[in-house]
Protein backbone atom coordinates (compact mmCIF):
# COMPACT_ATOMS: atom_id res chain seq x y z
CA UNK A 1 0.00 0.00 0.00
CA UNK A 2 1.38 3.57 -0.79
CA UNK A 3 1.90 5.82 1.56
CA UNK A 4 -0.72 7.81 0.10
CA UNK A 5 -3.22 5.51 0.29
CA UNK A 6 -1.75 4.94 4.35
CA UNK A 7 -3.21 8.25 4.94
CA UNK A 8 -6.06 8.59 3.34
CA UNK A 9 -6.55 4.89 5.33
CA UNK A 10 -5.87 6.82 8.46
CA UNK A 11 -8.39 9.78 7.86
CA UNK A 12 -10.93 7.39 6.82
CA UNK A 13 -10.94 5.16 10.00
CA UNK A 14 -10.76 8.14 11.69
CA UNK A 15 -14.01 9.84 10.38
CA UNK A 16 -15.71 6.21 11.27
CA UNK A 17 -14.94 6.61 14.33
CA UNK A 18 -15.58 10.28 15.44
CA UNK A 19 -18.86 10.52 13.86
CA UNK A 20 -20.13 7.66 15.83
CA UNK A 21 -18.93 9.28 19.07
CA UNK A 22 -20.64 12.81 17.59
CA UNK A 23 -23.90 10.79 16.73
CA UNK A 24 -23.80 9.64 20.53
CA UNK A 25 -23.19 12.98 21.89
CA UNK A 26 -26.49 14.17 19.98
CA UNK A 27 -28.44 10.94 21.05
CA UNK A 28 -27.70 11.93 24.88
CA UNK A 29 -28.30 15.89 24.53
CA UNK A 30 -30.67 16.40 21.74
CA UNK A 31 -28.40 19.40 20.98
CA UNK A 32 -29.20 20.91 17.62
CA UNK A 33 -25.41 22.38 17.40
CA UNK A 34 -24.12 19.25 18.38
CA UNK A 35 -26.17 17.44 15.08
CA UNK A 36 -24.69 20.18 13.12
CA UNK A 37 -20.87 18.74 13.91
CA UNK A 38 -22.12 15.12 13.62
CA UNK A 39 -23.45 15.99 10.40
CA UNK A 40 -20.65 17.27 9.13
CA UNK A 41 -18.70 13.90 10.07
CA UNK A 42 -20.94 11.99 7.31
CA UNK A 43 -19.18 14.46 5.12
CA UNK A 44 -15.43 13.44 6.01
CA UNK A 45 -16.12 10.12 6.06
CA UNK A 46 -17.93 9.81 2.75
CA UNK A 47 -15.43 12.31 1.20
CA UNK A 48 -12.36 10.49 2.67
CA UNK A 49 -13.73 7.23 0.93
CA UNK A 50 -13.74 9.04 -2.71
CA UNK A 51 -10.40 10.10 -2.06
CA UNK A 52 -9.08 6.58 -1.23
CA UNK A 53 -10.47 5.80 -4.75
CA UNK A 54 -9.35 8.50 -6.25
CA UNK A 55 -5.49 8.25 -4.79
CA UNK A 56 -5.99 4.81 -6.41
CA UNK A 57 -6.57 6.29 -9.53
CA UNK A 58 -4.32 8.58 -9.55
CA UNK A 59 -1.39 6.09 -9.18
CA UNK A 60 -2.18 3.86 -12.28
CA UNK A 61 0.25 4.58 -14.94
CA UNK A 62 -0.26 7.08 -18.09
CA UNK A 63 -1.91 4.73 -21.02
CA UNK A 64 -3.18 5.13 -24.50
CA UNK A 65 -6.52 7.14 -23.23
CA UNK A 66 -5.33 8.88 -20.53
CA UNK A 67 -1.72 10.09 -22.03
CA UNK A 68 -1.06 12.62 -18.86
CA UNK A 69 -2.20 9.85 -16.79
CA UNK A 70 -4.95 10.22 -13.80
CA UNK A 71 -3.80 12.72 -11.83
CA UNK A 72 -6.27 15.32 -12.24
CA UNK A 73 -8.82 13.24 -10.58
CA UNK A 74 -7.71 14.78 -6.84
CA UNK A 75 -9.32 17.92 -8.31
CA UNK A 76 -12.48 16.37 -9.13
CA UNK A 77 -11.92 14.86 -5.41
CA UNK A 78 -11.38 17.81 -3.82
CA UNK A 79 -14.71 18.90 -5.71
CA UNK A 80 -16.45 16.04 -4.71
CA UNK A 81 -15.70 16.94 -1.20
CA UNK A 82 -16.11 20.84 -1.15
CA UNK A 83 -19.38 20.13 -2.90
CA UNK A 84 -20.46 17.88 0.33
CA UNK A 85 -19.51 19.98 2.70
CA UNK A 86 -20.93 23.06 0.99
CA UNK A 87 -24.75 21.17 1.31
CA UNK A 88 -23.98 19.82 4.80
CA UNK A 89 -23.58 23.68 5.73
CA UNK A 90 -26.71 24.42 4.11
CA UNK A 91 -28.75 21.24 5.97
CA UNK A 92 -27.29 22.75 9.30
CA UNK A 93 -28.92 25.91 8.19
CA UNK A 94 -32.02 24.55 7.32
CA UNK A 95 -32.60 22.74 10.80
CA UNK A 96 -31.14 25.47 12.75
CA UNK A 97 -33.78 28.18 10.91
CA UNK A 98 -36.76 25.37 11.89
CA UNK A 99 -35.92 24.98 14.79
CA UNK A 100 -36.18 28.68 15.83
CA UNK A 101 -40.05 27.80 15.21
CA UNK A 102 -39.78 24.53 16.13
CA UNK A 103 -37.51 24.24 19.57
CA UNK A 104 -35.92 21.00 20.57
CA UNK A 105 -35.04 20.65 24.69
CA UNK A 106 -31.50 19.94 25.55
CA UNK A 107 -30.47 17.80 28.19
CA UNK A 108 -26.79 16.22 29.47
CA UNK A 109 -24.22 19.41 27.77
CA UNK A 110 -21.92 18.16 29.85
CA UNK A 111 -21.35 14.46 29.00
CA UNK A 112 -21.81 15.73 25.14
CA UNK A 113 -19.33 18.66 25.89
CA UNK A 114 -16.79 15.61 27.13
CA UNK A 115 -17.15 13.79 23.51
CA UNK A 116 -17.62 16.61 21.58
CA UNK A 117 -13.69 17.47 23.23
CA UNK A 118 -12.39 14.73 22.39
CA UNK A 119 -13.11 14.41 18.87
CA UNK A 120 -11.81 17.69 18.65
CA UNK A 121 -8.23 16.86 19.67
CA UNK A 122 -8.25 13.93 17.66
CA UNK A 123 -9.30 15.49 14.63
CA UNK A 124 -6.87 18.55 15.14
CA UNK A 125 -3.94 15.63 15.58
CA UNK A 126 -4.48 13.91 12.36
CA UNK A 127 -5.39 17.02 10.45
CA UNK A 128 -2.13 18.61 11.26
CA UNK A 129 -0.46 15.34 10.36
CA UNK A 130 -2.51 14.83 7.27
CA UNK A 131 -1.47 18.09 6.08
CA UNK A 132 1.76 17.73 6.73
CA UNK A 133 2.21 14.70 4.59
CA UNK A 134 0.49 15.96 1.79
CA UNK A 135 1.66 19.08 1.01
CA UNK A 136 5.46 17.26 1.57
CA UNK A 137 3.83 14.24 -0.85
CA UNK A 138 2.35 16.86 -3.23
CA UNK A 139 -1.44 15.12 -2.97
CA UNK A 140 -3.82 17.81 -3.23
CA UNK A 141 -6.66 15.07 -1.71
CA UNK A 142 -4.39 14.34 1.05
CA UNK A 143 -4.23 18.44 2.28
CA UNK A 144 -8.17 18.83 1.51
CA UNK A 145 -8.69 15.90 3.72
CA UNK A 146 -6.67 17.34 6.33
CA UNK A 147 -7.68 21.03 6.00
CA UNK A 148 -11.24 19.40 6.49
CA UNK A 149 -10.31 17.71 9.35
CA UNK A 150 -8.81 20.68 11.35
CA UNK A 151 -11.56 23.06 10.36
CA UNK A 152 -14.00 20.61 11.89
CA UNK A 153 -11.74 20.55 14.76
CA UNK A 154 -11.92 24.18 14.90
CA UNK A 155 -15.46 24.24 14.64
CA UNK A 156 -16.11 21.64 17.72
CA UNK A 157 -13.91 23.57 19.39
CA UNK A 158 -16.09 26.75 18.99
CA UNK A 159 -18.71 24.51 19.57
CA UNK A 160 -17.99 23.55 23.45
CA UNK A 161 -17.45 27.26 23.96
CA UNK A 162 -21.27 28.04 23.02
CA UNK A 163 -22.04 25.10 25.49
CA UNK A 164 -20.63 25.99 28.24
CA UNK A 165 -22.46 29.11 27.79
CA UNK A 166 -25.62 28.08 27.55
CA UNK A 167 -25.10 25.35 30.43
CA UNK A 168 -23.94 28.62 32.79
CA UNK A 169 -26.59 30.33 31.85
CA UNK A 170 -29.51 27.92 30.77
CA UNK A 171 -30.28 30.22 27.51
CA UNK A 172 -31.76 27.77 25.31
CA UNK A 173 -31.32 30.29 22.19
CA UNK A 174 -27.57 30.21 22.72
CA UNK A 175 -28.19 26.31 20.86
CA UNK A 176 -29.67 27.54 17.29
CA UNK A 177 -27.14 30.40 17.05
CA UNK A 178 -24.42 28.28 17.85
CA UNK A 179 -25.71 25.81 14.87
CA UNK A 180 -26.30 28.90 12.67
CA UNK A 181 -22.82 29.48 13.24
CA UNK A 182 -21.11 26.13 12.30
CA UNK A 183 -23.28 26.41 9.60
CA UNK A 184 -21.65 29.38 7.64
CA UNK A 185 -18.51 28.78 8.70
CA UNK A 186 -18.92 25.30 6.85
CA UNK A 187 -20.37 26.73 4.14
CA UNK A 188 -17.83 29.01 3.32
CA UNK A 189 -15.09 25.92 3.58
CA UNK A 190 -16.91 24.25 1.37
CA UNK A 191 -16.99 26.81 -0.95
CA UNK A 192 -13.27 27.69 -1.22
CA UNK A 193 -12.51 23.92 -1.52
CA UNK A 194 -15.07 24.26 -4.17
CA UNK A 195 -12.99 27.24 -6.02
CA UNK A 196 -9.83 25.33 -5.66
CA UNK A 197 -10.87 22.24 -7.27
CA UNK A 198 -12.35 23.95 -10.73
CA UNK A 199 -9.45 26.21 -10.66
CA UNK A 200 -7.29 23.33 -11.00
CA UNK A 201 -10.07 21.08 -13.27
CA UNK A 202 -9.77 24.60 -15.61
CA UNK A 203 -5.87 25.19 -15.30
CA UNK A 204 -5.68 27.99 -13.50
CA UNK A 205 -2.42 28.98 -13.06
CA UNK A 206 -0.90 28.61 -9.76
CA UNK A 207 1.73 31.34 -9.21
CA UNK A 208 3.19 29.22 -6.46
CA UNK A 209 4.24 26.70 -8.40
CA UNK A 210 5.25 28.62 -11.04
CA UNK A 211 7.44 30.58 -9.06
CA UNK A 212 8.98 27.68 -7.60
CA UNK A 213 10.11 26.72 -10.93
CA UNK A 214 11.62 30.32 -12.02
CA UNK A 215 13.26 30.35 -8.82
CA UNK A 216 15.10 26.91 -9.84
CA UNK A 217 15.76 28.82 -13.44
CA UNK A 218 17.32 31.95 -12.11
CA UNK A 219 19.66 29.26 -9.47
CA UNK A 220 20.53 27.14 -11.94
CA UNK A 221 20.71 29.26 -15.18
CA UNK A 222 23.29 28.60 -17.79
CA UNK A 223 25.01 31.15 -20.23
CA UNK A 224 23.17 29.24 -23.00
CA UNK A 225 20.13 29.92 -21.59
CA UNK A 226 19.34 32.98 -23.22
CA UNK A 227 15.53 33.16 -23.05
CA UNK A 228 12.43 31.29 -21.24
CA UNK A 229 8.80 32.53 -22.37
CA UNK A 230 5.66 30.93 -22.76
CA UNK A 231 6.55 28.48 -19.63
CA UNK A 232 3.06 26.77 -18.58
CA UNK A 233 3.01 24.75 -15.52
CA UNK A 234 -0.26 21.91 -15.20
CA UNK A 235 -0.69 19.83 -12.06
CA UNK A 236 -1.45 16.23 -12.72
CA UNK A 237 -1.44 14.73 -8.99
CA UNK A 238 2.19 14.45 -8.31
CA UNK A 239 3.31 15.49 -11.12
CA UNK A 240 3.87 18.33 -12.83
CA UNK A 241 3.94 19.02 -16.86
CA UNK A 242 5.97 22.12 -18.32
CA UNK A 243 5.79 23.74 -21.57
CA UNK A 244 7.72 26.41 -22.66
CA UNK A 245 10.23 28.33 -24.80
CA UNK A 246 13.93 28.04 -24.78
CA UNK A 247 16.10 30.30 -26.46
CA UNK A 248 19.51 29.01 -27.61
CA UNK A 249 22.26 29.98 -30.07
CA UNK A 250 20.73 29.67 -33.41
CA UNK A 251 24.62 28.47 -34.77
CA UNK A 252 23.94 25.36 -32.72
CA UNK A 253 23.46 21.90 -34.16
CA UNK A 254 20.55 19.69 -33.77
CA UNK A 255 22.26 17.23 -31.47
CA UNK A 256 23.37 20.11 -29.57
CA UNK A 257 20.21 21.38 -29.03
CA UNK A 258 19.26 17.99 -27.78
CA UNK A 259 21.82 18.11 -25.51
CA UNK A 260 21.08 20.98 -23.95
CA UNK A 261 17.03 20.37 -23.76
CA UNK A 262 18.08 17.08 -22.18
CA UNK A 263 20.37 18.93 -19.60
CA UNK A 264 17.60 21.51 -19.23
CA UNK A 265 15.26 18.83 -18.24
CA UNK A 266 17.61 16.75 -15.63
CA UNK A 267 18.51 20.00 -14.06
CA UNK A 268 14.80 20.93 -13.27
CA UNK A 269 13.83 17.58 -12.32
CA UNK A 270 16.98 17.16 -9.81
CA UNK A 271 15.73 20.33 -8.16
CA UNK A 272 12.05 19.85 -8.00
CA UNK A 273 10.33 18.42 -5.24
CA UNK A 274 7.50 16.74 -8.21
CA UNK A 275 7.88 14.47 -11.10
CA UNK A 276 8.18 16.50 -14.05
CA UNK A 277 7.39 16.19 -18.22
CA UNK A 278 8.71 18.71 -20.48
CA UNK A 279 7.74 20.02 -23.88
CA UNK A 280 10.62 22.27 -24.86
CA UNK A 281 9.86 24.25 -28.06
CA UNK A 282 13.67 25.53 -28.89
CA UNK A 283 13.91 29.47 -30.53
CA UNK A 284 16.80 30.70 -32.00
CA UNK A 285 18.38 33.36 -31.05
CA UNK A 286 17.87 37.05 -32.81
CA UNK A 287 20.18 39.65 -33.25
CA UNK A 288 17.89 41.55 -30.18
CA UNK A 289 18.82 39.24 -27.74
CA UNK A 290 22.69 40.05 -28.16
CA UNK A 291 22.74 43.00 -25.28
CA UNK A 292 21.40 40.39 -22.49
CA UNK A 293 23.09 37.15 -24.29
CA UNK A 294 25.90 35.81 -21.96
CA UNK A 295 27.74 33.63 -24.70
CA UNK A 296 31.32 33.72 -24.76
CA UNK A 297 33.33 34.16 -28.10
CA UNK A 298 30.07 34.27 -29.86
CA UNK A 299 30.38 34.44 -34.02
CA UNK A 300 27.61 36.07 -35.01
CA UNK A 301 27.70 38.69 -32.15
CA UNK A 302 26.12 42.03 -33.09
CA UNK A 303 26.39 43.86 -30.22
CA UNK A 304 28.18 43.98 -26.52
CA UNK A 305 26.39 42.44 -23.31
CA UNK A 306 24.74 44.81 -21.74
CA UNK A 307 22.12 44.19 -19.60
CA UNK A 308 21.13 41.21 -16.95
CA UNK A 309 17.08 40.36 -17.26
CA UNK A 310 16.34 38.39 -14.03
CA UNK A 311 13.82 35.52 -15.04
CA UNK A 312 10.10 36.54 -12.75
CA UNK A 313 7.05 35.13 -13.57
CA UNK A 314 5.81 37.62 -15.05
CA UNK A 315 8.15 38.01 -17.79
CA UNK A 316 8.75 33.78 -18.18
CA UNK A 317 4.91 33.58 -18.77
CA UNK A 318 4.58 36.09 -21.82
CA UNK A 319 4.75 34.23 -25.28
CA UNK A 320 7.70 36.82 -26.10
CA UNK A 321 11.34 36.85 -26.33
CA UNK A 322 12.93 39.49 -23.71
CA UNK A 323 13.74 42.11 -25.93
CA UNK A 324 13.51 44.71 -22.61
Amino acid sequence: MSRQMRLVSLSLATGILLMLIKFVAYFITGSNAIFSDAAESIVNVVASGFAYYSIYLASQPKDQNHPYGHGKVEFFSVFVEGGMIFIAGSVILIKSIYNIFFPESVSNVEEGIYLILATSFINLGVGFYLMKRGKALRSLTIEADGKHLQVDAISSFGLIAGLLIMKFTNQAWIDIALSMCLGSFILFNGYKLLRKSISGLMDESDTEIVQEVVDVLNKNRQENWIDVHNLRVQRYGQEMHIDCHLTLPKYYTLTKVHDVISEFDQVLNANLESKTEFFIHADPCMPECCHYCHVENCPIRSEDFRKEIEWNVDNVTKNVKHFG
